[in-house]
């Protein structure tokens, strides 16, 4: 059988067809896997940058490393960019890696590794770069500041990027109220900040600590930290503190004047009723204590303690009283007894202790005192032996007119007739009614 021209032209037509879409089908497989891989790089300033490319299947086709303004730097294992910073790692047919050390902030941007196939393929990899803030600076602090002042401190740091943050502490509490300010630098790649913080200085805050922290990726969870002691310089205050709060006549008492201020005040000025002390004798200033021995009552009065340094002045007054000793009688017990009365008397001689409320209604400034005995303890002892032994007789009166006894003496009549005294009672039993009653009363 012989076959037409036509037919074996259009058989050897369809084979070609089959044999390109397999050639076809098997070049798109291979190309899948012919596509470079890479990564984006942050790395800080100063640091070393590591760029990685890989392909899964190459068939020995070459892999190149281009910088952000497209010069070639490697070209598989070939350095075309003469640059000592930049070194190769790894060169094979499916990766290309490269280091790049000290790295600087013109070296950001966006790097290119191109895989040498038709057509070509290639893959970006952004390099960024941050920059580290420097050491914060605080500036507006004289030292010392007086009380009342108004405050202005500011924390400025520049070359960080992007923008550091910036937070104040006053004695390790965080201060909200403040002001940012950000602003970029000359090179147009790195900033500049800086926060102020407003306060109105106060006696508390001599001796705080207060710190401006700034807070940055670039920094490893490790902040830059810049303090600043305060000091503030402020007028004495002053305040009296007595040694006792119930001063006893004849008793001594101490009046001690605190005195707190920047500078330290100077010694202290003590009065009395607004002039010089009476009796330098017995009240003896010790440094910021007043001493006054044996009180009486004319140590009454107005005791006034100044202290002064360079900012001002200020005072204190303390009103002292002098109180007499009073004495407590204690109740007394009677015990009865049917023949006789016994009186038990317990006087006991003691200090007054002034309660809760006597304490209130009298002078604040007053503390708890000793006491001792005067001539009016003696006249009150007196007066209480007088008292006692006065209710005692009548106590004993009373009792003895309730428990009273009585006896009848009987006299019959005719009784002197009688031959003896039997004859006499029975001759008076029948008249005894009529007979006279005479009663007896015996103690």
């Amino acid at each position: 059988m012989r076959l037409q021209p036509s037919v074996v032209l259009r058989f050897y037509s369809l084979c070609g067809i089959l044999i390109q879409v397999a050639a076809t089908k098997s070049k798109v497989k291979g190309s899948q896997g012919q596509f470079p891989l890479t990564q984006n790089v942050t790395v800080i300033e100063g640091e070393t940058a590591t760029l990685t490319c890989r392909v899964d299947q190459n068939d020995n086709t070459s892999l190149q490393w281009s910088n952000p303004a497209q010069q070639t730097l490697y070209f598989d294992d070939k350095k075309a960019l003469r640059d000592n910073r930049i070194e190769l790692l790894r060169a094979s047919w499916h990766e290309l890696t490269i280091r790049v050390t000290d790295v600087s902030l013109s070296d950001e941007g966006q790097y290119t590794c191109s895989l040498f196939t038709m057509p070509v393929k290639t893959s970006k990899a952004f390099l960024t770069v941050l920059g580290v803030p420097e050491t914060p600076q605080i500036s507006g602090f004289t030292s010392p500041v007086m009380e009342g002042e108004r405050m202005e401190l500011t924390c400025k740091t520049s070359g960080s990027k992007p923008a550091a943050d910036i937070r104040w502490f006053k004695n390790d509490k965080e201060v909200k109220d403040v002001k940012y300010l950000k602003e970029e630098d000359a090179n147009r790649k790195t900033f500049t900040v800086s926060s102020t913080m407003h306060f109105r200085a106060d006696r508390s805050d001599d001796g705080a600590v207060v710190s401006c922290r700034v807070d940055h990726e670039s920094l490893n969870s490790t902040p830059q930290i810049a303090m600043q002691v305060l000091e503030i310089h402020y007028i004495p205050s002053v305040k009296i503190i007595p040694s006792t709060s119930w001063p006893v006549e004849g008793q001594s008492i101490t009046l001690i004047c605190e005195s707190k201020g920047k500078p330290l005040p100077d010694p202290v000025l003590w009065t009395k009723d607004g002039g010089e002390l009476p009796d330098p004798e017995r009240m003896v200033v010790n440094g910021r204590e007043l001493n006054i021995n044996f009180l009486n009552k004319t140590d009454n009065g107005t005791y006034r303690c100044e202290a002064e340094n360079t900012i001002g002045q200020n005072s204190a007054e303390y009103v002292l009283i002098i109180h007499d000793v009073s004495n407590i009688l204690l109740p007394t017990t009677v015990i009865p007894s049917l023949t006789t009365a016994t009186v038990t008397t317990t006087v006991a001689l003691t200090s007054t202790v002034p309660s809760a409320t006597a304490i209130n209604t009298r002078d604040p400034n007053a503390l708890a005192g000793q006491t001792g005995p005067d001539h009016a303890l003696i006249g009150g002892i007196v007066a209480v032996v007088v008292f006692v032994t006065l209710c005692s007789i009548i106590l004993l009166g009373r009792y003895l007119a309730r428990h009273k006894g009585t006896y009848l003496t009987n006299e019959a009549k005719g009784a002197e007739d009688a031959p003896d005294a039997d004859t006499a009672i029975i001759n008076a039993e029948g008249s005894q009614v009529n007979a006279e009653e005479k009663k007896e009363y015996f103690i």
